[in-house]
């Protein structure tokens, strides 16, 4: 099997039920806006998959799987409350004014820092290094597979349900990744 197929098949399948599909959902819902979420989603991929594939040998030598057991629980947890909060930067700019590319890239950036499939992407580039192209290129399109129907999905549905509702089941869904994330191994 090539190095893009391995990587392009590991990110689909474990980015299925993922925070950051909980992530393409809520973005979708909140500016209904697909096609610039879908640049974002592939732009903030690429560029922290590639930081992942290239640097991600070295920063993996550092930090023990119990470290990065308590981040992912940490970010699920914060994640979990910035979705019942405004998206506040810094005075009275709000991340959803910048629109939606920009509000999107910088959200899906920052979720998928210590995600599985980040981590994914960290293994495929040390156990590839020579073709650490392939490895970058094949999980930004497996991060696309699994959240481009989303998006869409979340558009279609966004016309259907209050937004109000959803920030509230995908918040419950952060809380609760967080908590199996604590009781795993």
């Amino acid at each position: 099997m090539s190095v893009l197929a391995i990587s392009v098949s590991s990110v689909a399948l474990a980015e299925i039920g993922d925070k950051t599909q909980l992530l393409s959902f809520l973005l979708a819902s909140r500016f209904r806006k697909p096609f610039p979420i879908v640049v974002a989603i592939f732009t903030a991929t690429l560029l922290n998959h590639a930081l992942a594939a290239w640097l991600g040998v070295v920063v993996s030598d550092f930090l023990s799987p119990t470290v990065l057991k308590w981040l992912l629980v940490a970010s699920f947890l914060i994640m979990a409350l910035w979705i019942l909060i405004p998206d506040k930067l810094e005075g009275n700019m709000t991340l959803s004014s910048k629109g939606p590319f920009v509000a999107s890239f910088v959200a899906f950036f920052i979720a998928e820092i210590g995600d599985k499939t980040q981590v994914a992407t960290t293994m495929l580039g040390a156990s590839y290094p020579d073709a650490v192209i392939m490895v970058i290129l094949g999980t930004t399109l497996g991060m696309l597979i699994a959240n481009v129907p989303v998006v869409f999905a979340g558009k279609y549905c966004s016309d259907k349900l209050p937004l109000d509702a959803i920030r509230k089941v995908t918040c419950a869904l952060f809380v609760s990744l967080a908590m199996l994330t604590a009781i795993a191994h």
